[in-house]
């Protein structure tokens, strides 16, 4: 399927027209492998020569975000919201408290944990986030 029809599809799926703007920002999120801010993304389509200004990007990522085909997040500390494409399963970070760098840890750590709870309590979970702060190699003897 070419990327047009995928985002199209997608977003059709979930009630939203296949604009322009919706296309350029989901083709981006999608590249990115991190989370990113809002002003990133308008940085990027200004690039691109994307004519769109920054409260369009917000107010566009907003509706993504509603329409769970995007995720928003925060980094404790920080003010700035990040925003990534809502992919098939979920990931969990490692984030630098120095630079911010985001480092992705590979499996689910709290896969069993959470359907013991699940069990324990018959609390029907229905996803989690872990996030643990820390310092990168470039940034720990800074610290010392």
């Amino acid at each position: 399927m070419q990327e047009d029809d995928k985002y199209s599809a997608a977003l059709k799926s979930v009630g939203l027209k296949n604009t322009k703007h919706r296309h350029s920002i989901l083709a981006i999120l999608e590249r990115c492998e991190s989370p990113i801010t809002a002003e990133e993304i308008f940085l990027e389509l200004k690039q691109q020569q994307v004519a769109i200004n920054l409260s369009s990007v917000y107010r566009t990522l907003e509706n993504l975000v509603i329409k769970e085909m995007v995720v928003k997040s925060t980094i404790s500390g920080e003010s700035k919201a990040l925003f990534e494409l809502k992919r098939t399963g979920h990931r969990h970070r490692l984030i630098c408290s120095g630079c911010k760098k985001m480092i992705a840890i590979e499996g689910c750590p709290v896969a069993e944990y959470e359907k013991s709870l699940q069990q324990q309590t018959g609390f029907r979970v229905t996803g989690h986030k872990l996030e643990i702060y820390g310092y990168c190699h470039d940034c720990e003897p800074n610290k010392k």
